[in-house]
């Protein structure tokens, strides 16, 4: 009997934040997030040496779980998620634990990106969404293996999610995303006049 089967495949959580437990409140979320981007002149700096388009955090702000009671709950919600997405993935964790250890803010004004890249380093990351005004881009996702296809054909407009080289995801404020860091990943311009505002982590194997 034919049979074909999928191989080796590639896990993407999405889910509501407050799925698993209490809700992070929003509208102090995003406040925090423009505060903090306001008064993190280090980030400042980062971003306009490095020609980053609107404000992260990522190389100037290590601790914002202790900085800021919001983002202590955000970090007890995405732990809950991680553990969900980790049991999913049949990992043997040998006795140790994934473990949040980055945290930062994303402030993509209209017209900026966030070019193509992994997470080194860590086993988990992911993103949840604080606002995703109309327009704002969706999370465009890359196949591992498209540098290994080398002859193989394009794939057809309407080809499966699982077949696709390039999968576009367009969460909702609110939403977390999951993936293996070593997911190849990029944010498209933004399109929209408002900033896409995001928070983005990863988790290790401590």
């Amino acid at each position: 009997m034919t049979q074909i089967r999928s191989l080796f495949v590639t896990r993407l959580y999405h889910a509501p934040l407050a799925a698993l437990g209490k809700p992070v409140d929003a509208s102090e979320l995003e406040a925090s997030c423009y505060s903090i981007a306001q008064d993190d002149e280090a980030g400042q700096n980062w971003c306009e040496e490095n020609g980053f388009p609107g404000y992260t955090s990522y190389a100037s702000l290590d601790d914002l779980p202790y900085r800021f009671p919001i983002f202590k709950d955000l970090k007890a919600a995405l732990d809950k998620h991680v553990a969900t997405f980790v049991e999913d993935l049949d990992f043997d964790l040998d006795g140790k634990a994934i473990t949040l250890n980055d945290l930062w803010i994303n402030i993509l004004p209209e017209g900026g990106v966030h070019t193509s890249h992994i997470h080194p380093h860590s086993v988990i990351s992911g993103t949840t969404y604080v606002t995703m005004p109309e327009g704002a881009s969706a999370i465009k996702f890359e196949d591992p293996r498209l540098p290994m296809m080398m002859a193989a054909p394009g794939r057809r407009a309407d080809a499966r999610d699982a077949l696709r080289s390039f999968v576009y995801v367009a969460p909702d404020p609110g939403d977390v995303l999951l993936w293996e860091s070593w997911l190849r990943h990029e944010v498209p311009m933004n399109m929209a006049e408002d900033d896409r505002i995001s928070v983005s982590f990863n988790y290790a194997w401590e």
